[in-house]
Formats: C-alpha cells, structure tokens, sequence
C-alpha cells in the first residue's frame, strides 16, 4: 500500500532501487542534488538536471515534461552521499506560468522497480514558487528514508541552489533553463484535434462557464453548476500519510492541517488518471480504487426500477474480505462527502462572483446606479444567483440522502475495530484470532452536513504516534471548557482508544504502559488499572517514569540490532515481541532530560518495532523546552477530546470537524471488553 505523505513526513524504504514519478499539470523541470552528511552539495557535478541527467545511481529527465520518471539506485550512491533531494521547477520564458500556484499541485510517488508504490506526496499550498524541493531520501542509521519536503523558493532554481551550497548557483540555473529552451525548441507539438459538427453538438451542453465569461445565458435558464476536482489521492487518500502534527509547518492548531495516513488506503495504482479531452466529461473515477486483477465480487443491491436509485449495501466495494471492503467504502462515502461538498462550495462562489461581475457591468455606466434601472438590476443579478445556489442545494441534499442511507446500513455492519462505542456488536464481542486493519479514531463531518459522521480510521500498524491536546480550547458552540474537564476527557479517549487497540488484536499480541507521574488520571485510568493486565497499571513519579521510559527504549534496541543484523530469533526469550503502547499523561511533569530524549526516540523509531506512543498533554505545560521539542510535536497525531475543526484535507482543503470516539454515559461496555481481553490472556499463559 502507497503510503500518502504529509509534509516534513517520513517513510522508511523497504528497496535500494527505486522509481520516482512526476505528475504535474503543466510541463515542469525535474532534477535532483546529492548532499553529504551536513546537508550540503558539494559541486555542480553532484546536480542531475536535463544538462547533465545521469550521475552515479541517479537518472532524470532530459526535458521538461508535465510527467517524469527518474531512476534510482540508492545501493550505488557513493559513499559520501547522505541525502539525494529531488526537485521541480517551471520553465523561464517559456510561455507558460512562472509560478507553482498558477499550475494544479504536482505529485510525487517512489515506486519500486515493478511500480508497486511506496510513497506519494502532493505538493499544495504553493503559490509564488517557481522551484521547489519536493522530496529527500536520506540515510538513518544505515537504512535510507523518504521524507516530505515541499520547499519552495519564489528566486527559483538560482535560491534553490543557493540555499543547498552550490557553487555559481546562478550560473547553473541559467544552464538549465537553457538546456530545457534547446529541448523545447526541438520538441515538436501535436496538431489540435479538430472537432466535428456533430462532435460540437454533442459537448455543447457539458460545457461549465467560469465566472469570466461574460456571455449571457439563454433566457430562463440556470447557469449549469462547476463540476469539483478529480481525486488527486491515490493509496491512502487525505488521510493516507498522516495527520501532520501541531507546532511546525503546516500549524495544526488551525484549521487547515493536512490529514495525513489515517483514511483508508485503497489498492495502489501508480497511474494518474489521465485528463478528459477538452469539453468532454470528466472521468471524476477515483485512481486508487482500480485493481490490478479482479478480487471476488462484493455484495451486490436487489436489482431497482430504472430512474430509482440503488439501495446502499454494506461491504459494496472492492477488496478481498469483508474488512476491507467496508474499509475501502468507508473511504469511498469519505470521498463522496468531501467531493459533493466541494462542487457546492464552488458554485455557490461562482454565483457570488458571477453576481458581482454582472452588477459591475451594468454599475458601470453612472446612468444605471440610481434609479429603477439600479435596483432592477439589482435585483436580477440577486435572483439569479439564489437560483443558482438553490440549484446546487437541491443537488448536495440529494447525494447526502444518498450518503445518509449508505451510512445507515454500513454503521451496523462494521467490526469491533471500525465501529463505534455503541455499535451492538460490542455485546457480542469475542477476542479475535486475526490482526486488523485499521482503527476507528474517531468521526468526521462538514458544516453543510453536520448529522452525516464518517468513521476517521488509520491504518495498522500505526506509523506515527497519537497526541491527545488537553491544552485550553473553545468549544463549537462558543462555550470555554473548564481546564481539568478537558485533561479528564482527554485521558477518557485515551483509554478508550488503548482499550479498542486491545481488544482488537489477538491474545498476547498487544499490551500496554500507563505513565502517570502524579497520578492525575487515576479516575479516567481506573478500568485499565483494575484489568490486571500487565502494564496497565500506572507507574508514577520520576522511578516509575524512568523504568518504563528504559525498558521500552531497550526493546527498541535490541529489536533494532537483531532486525538489521538479519537475527530476529536470536532475541532474548523474555523479550515480549507483541505490539506495544505507552500512554503518557501530563507530559512533561516527572520527565528530566534524559527521560524526554528516551520520549523523543520511542516516537522516532518505536513504530517501525511495534511500539507507540500515545500522549495526554498540554503544550503550553512543555513551553520551557521552546523548539527543542517541536520535532516531537510535528511527528504526532493531534486528536482533541472535544469536538474541533483543526484537520484539513489536502485534496480541496475542507475544515473538517473531529469529534474522539467515546464510550456512551453509564455504558459498561469498557469493563465488558476488558474482561474479555484479561479472561482470555488468563487462558492463553
């Protein structure tokens, strides 16, 4: 599965040899530049660019292009190589846009040599940039990396280079630039298709006018409605990477922080669907839904009358068990929501600004600003444009009707680990024999379509750590919340999160470390605490924070050496090899330095080992530390225990609201699963 990447995200790399594929909506310059250990580069001849497109174990593109392939091979990097940085631009004079915002968001995916994907990072947010370095691969303790830059430079290649330590870095990029100019010029265009009466006939009605076409519309009619953007996720979708982490580049704390790897991951395909030719249809098919051979059919919906539409059924969606398919229809309703919504936003926008320009150019003459003619046309351009928004209305009210029905039907039919606190199938819960594939984090909904909940999931195992923030907040509805009722919700969906990881994995094959250092989550930690399973009991004080901080980092170790070293059974036979999970209340108290650098490292490289970290905490608490613990933030997950809008997706950059996954008032159902889980751990020793 591609993971999708957020920016300043790393990815480890299972394979030396690797392909790297631009896609780009316009023609852009790909290259790449070797640095050393410091990050620098140390001469044009470690710049691969259309001039000079091979160096050793490194291959790009002799032009430019609006889609490439570079070829890698890290395993021939020469020793003194520690970092490969691969790198976009837009051609000067050209003709074309000088700036990345005037282009749709390039895309950049590692692949291995058979395309299967590795990772995929969508470069958004650009706006004056005219070069960019997109990703990095670098060395980490001998193992190679990939990691999510997305750094732009308004001076192109020239800052670029600068920036990096190139040597003449002005020069280089003005050879380059007249590399791609020779390269241009000997290209040669394909002639424009020419369309047919008939051909015309048949696009005519699906044209979409923009707000600047100034043409009137036939008389009586609606102006037709903007169709949304195609999908640009392909593995694991807005959520696909991970959620990017609060206090660095993007700001979590805003609304506007890109989803990273937590929606569902569907099938790879490294193909991009390719664009509808001009006027026609728009193919709105979703790239990483296609599969390379067919897996068994999914349930299929009783056949319906014609015009009436199909009803909604659960696990209606590819995949090769009934888990993922309700996990790839879970994504697919995510989708549905987040596209619909955008089409009505954007025609709500175009008939605003349609509205304006109308008024504008009947405004302009003095004559019309006052006077009946005034607010005649005053009130024309009002009505068309409510008709236009209630046009696009009635369309949103539709597919969420749709999307209503469908999520009535799949909510029961979810597993343990997808399904809500009060989900019946909690009552009939039985230890599973199975690992799962992904974790109900939560719900998220959009203004226009509060009632609708999509489940939030993330796959496992995860790749990132979760942050719970018990820092001050404002509730959606305007209300302050008292300081210790957060850092008591906050510890409530913590549990509540180690108590479903628990109960969806099989006997023995997860456990769980508490950190209280002063026990100030002793009442929302009591179900754990009295399970008797091991770990879950909190350790407290700087003692108790020392010997779990040192047990769990030399774990990681001593996993670390035998995994490298190709030994896995030569591991201690005490050594307990099950997933793990360390909840962290009221970080950084009872934390001295050498237990925060432990705390950083188990957020590093625990995942890749199985162990991972999640943290109850306030910020503000650790602001003694300044940038010193900004890594450690950005590498989290921030959830909030009340509902809020913080998360965004990549795609069209929805504010989507997050509400924590909580056990109903008065349910038992925590104490339910947990005696499961204890009795059938009893039976497995």
């Amino acid at each position: 599965m591609t993971a999708e990447l957020v920016r300043g995200q790393n990815h480890p790399l299972s394979q030396v040899r690797l392909e790297i594929r631009v896609s780009a909506g316009a023609p852009v310059v790909a290259g790449a530049t070797l640095s050393d250990e410091n990050g620098k580069t140390r001469g044009v001849d470690w710049v691969a660019h259309p001039g000079a497109p091979a160096l050793p174990g490194l291959e790009v593109s002799r032009q430019a292009a609006a889609d490439h392939r570079l070829a890698v091979d890290l395993a021939a990097m020469p020793e003194a190589v520690h970092r490969v940085n691969v790198l976009l631009a837009l051609p000067a004079g050209a003709g074309g846009p000088a700036r990345f915002g005037m282009v749709p968001a390039p895309s950049v995916t590692v692949t291995g040599l058979d395309g299967t994907g590795i990772a995929r990072f969508t470069l958004t947010g650009l706006d004056a940039e005219s070069a960019v370095v997109a990703l990095e691969l670098y060395r980490r303790q001998g193992a190679w990396k990939v990691r999510a830059v997305g750094q732009g430079y308004a001076g192109g290649l020239a800052a670029l280079f600068a920036d990096q330590g190139v040597p003449q870095s002005a020069d280089l990029a003005g050879s380059i630039q007249d590399a791609v100019a020779r390269g241009l010029a000997r290209s040669i265009q394909a002639p424009a298709p020419r369309a047919t009466d008939a051909d015309r006939s048949r696009r005519a009605p699906l044209s979409t006018p923009g707000p600047d076409q100034t043409g009137p519309a036939p008389q009586g009619a609606p102006d037709p409605v903007p169709p949304p953007p195609a999908s640009p996720y392909g593995a694991q979708g807005p959520y696909g990477g991970q959620v990017q982490g609060d206090s660095g580049a993007p700001d979590p704390s805003a609304a506007g922080q890109p989803l990273g790897a937590s929606f569902p991951a569907q099938p790879d395909t490294t193909a991009s669907a390719s664009p509808a030719p001009a006027g026609g249809p728009i193919d709105y098919t979703h790239p990483g839904r296609r599969h390379a051979s067919p897996p068994p059919p999914p349930p299929q919906a009783p056949p319906v009358p014609p015009g009436e539409p199909a009803a909604p059924v659960a696990g209606d969606a590819a995949g090769w068990s009934m888990e993922e398919r309700l996990y790839n229809q879970v994504w697919g309703m995510f989708e549905d929501l987040a596209r619909t919504t955008a089409a009505y936003r954007s025609a709500v926008d175009f008939a605003e600004s349609r509205m304006e320009k109308e008024l504008d150019q009947v405004l302009s003459d003095p004559r019309n600003r006052l006077g009946a003619s005034g607010d005649g046309a005053r009130e024309a351009a009002d009505a068309k444009r409510n008709q236009l928004v209630e046009q696009a209305r009635a369309v949103l009210d539709r597919d969420l009707a749709q999307l209503t029905a469908e999520s009535e039907v799949v909510e029961p039919a979810l597993p343990p680990a997808y399904a809500g606190w009060d989900n019946p199938v909690w009552h009939g819960y039985r230890v599973p024999t199975e690992f799962p594939m992904a974790l109900r984090l939560g719900d998220l909904h959009l203004p226009e379509s509060a009632p609708l909940r999509i489940p939030m999931l993330v796959r496992l195992p995860l790749e990132r750590g979760l942050w719970i923030d018990s820092g001050p907040t404002t509730a959606l509805d305007g209300s302050f919340l008292d300081s210790g009722e957060l850092r008591h919700l906050a510890m409530e969906t913590a549990v509540a999160l180690a108590v479903r990881l628990l109960a969806i994995h099989p006997v023995g094959e997860f456990g769980v470390h508490v950190i209280d250092p002063a026990g100030s989550g002793a009442r929302a930690l009591a179900p754990l605490a009295r399970s008797g399973l091991p770990g879950a009991l909190p350790a407290t004080g700087a003692a108790g924070v020392a010997d779990v901080l040192g047990r769990l980092t030399q774990r990681v170790d001593l996993v670390q050496m035998a995994l490298r070293g190709g030994a896995a059974e030569s591991l201690p036979p005490d050594l307990d090899t099950a997933r793990q999970l360390l909840i962290v209340n009221d970080f950084p108290h009872g934390f001295d330095d050498r237990a925060v650098n432990q705390l950083r490292y188990l957020a590093d490289e625990g995942p890749s080992v199985g162990v991972h970290l999640l943290m109850v905490a306030d910020r503000e608490d650790a602001s003694a530390y300044g940038p010193l613990l900004d890594p450690l933030w950005r590498s989290l997950m921030r959830l909030t225990p009340v509902p809020d809008d913080h998360l965004a997706d990549p795609w069209v950059g929805h504010a989507w609201t997050y509400e924590p996954s909580l056990v109903p008032p008065g349910s038992e159902v925590l104490h339910h699963v947990l005696g499961q889980v204890s009795a059938a751990r009893a039976k497995y020793r």
